[in-house]
């Protein structure tokens, strides 16, 4: 898994909250990425395995054109994958699955902290062929 710890500075009635950072996510946005109600429905759906802009718009009741939109800036943030598969008819179509594992915000000494752990699919894969190489699996 990948650990991002995020940087941006909040404010909550006057008082700044700083907010520590690694990477290059800006936790500000990812905060108002979080606040969009579709866009949590999106990755909660797409938790499940990867679903395309058709099946994600029935699943959280939202039209295409709002899906695309949120889909679009959840991978700006690194919070969803888009994949493109072929269709049993040779067609090309793409499917989004989400990548955020866990994410958790800490409040400690004045200070706000956001960590994210999202999926690291290279090594997820190589983990799993490794434990076939093996018999594990």
């Amino acid at each position: 898994m990948l650990n991002r710890q995020i940087v941006a500075y909040l404010f909550d009635g006057g008082n700044r909250l700083a907010v520590q950072h690694e990477g290059q996510t800006n936790s500000a946005a990812i905060f108002q990425v979080l606040a969009d109600d579709y866009a949590r429905r999106i990755l909660v759906a797409a938790d499940q395995g990867p679903m395309t802009a058709k099946a994600l718009s029935e699943a959280c009741d939202a039209s295409l054109a709002t899906v695309y939109r949120r889909c679009s800036m959840l991978q700006e943030h690194d919070l969803l994958e888009e994949r493109t598969s072929v269709g049993p008819d040779g067609t090309h179509r793409s499917e989004f699955e989400t990548v955020l594992e866990e994410l958790h915000v800490n409040l400690s000494g004045g200070e706000l902290s956001l960590t994210m752990e999202t999926r690291d699919e290279l090594a997820d894969n190589f983990t799993a062929l490794w434990d076939g190489l093996r018999g594990d699996k």
